[in-house]
């Protein structure tokens, strides 16, 4: 289901949520998908980079797909540009993620509905540490 504009179902998903998968997740800490990594680690949330030009960020392990990371992903949570939406979403379906969340300025709506009739939850254009902040801390 897209429940981009709908703070329930965004607020019952961060809060169900555990494992988090963060696509495109820098190893330089002036990026935003570095501090979003760190900021969902404080949070509570084992977060996984992926980054396949990455080995590790700060001593953990970086994998290069989805499918290397080694437990089941509640939010893949998107730091690549629209375009590469349609590909990360068919690996998110194809590891069995529970939801897609593409950042700030992160949009495909043929991506989304993918992943909406694979059953995903999917957030478009939000980013995460913002929406954590406003409903759950």
């Amino acid at each position: 289901m897209i429940i981009s504009d709908n703070d329930a179902a965004k607020r019952d998903l961060l809060a169900k949520a555990r494992v988090i998968a963060v696509v495109g997740h820098s190893d330089k800490p002036d990026r935003d998908s570095y501090r979003i990594g760190q900021y969902l680690r404080q949070a509570g949330y084992t977060v996984y980079p992926v980054n396949p030009a990455v080995t590790e960020i700060d001593g953990r392990p970086s994998y290069p797909t989805l499918a290397d990371v080694p437990e089941p992903i509640d939010i893949v949570n998107v730091f690549r540009r629209s375009e590469h939406l349609p590909e990360i979403v068919d690996a998110a379906v194809a590891v069995g993620a529970k939801a897609v969340w593409a950042q700030a300025g992160v949009t495909h709506d043929e991506a989304a509905q993918k992943a909406a009739d694979a059953g995903l939850d999917v957030v478009m254009d939000t980013c995460i540490k913002v929406e954590y902040a406003l409903l759950l801390a």
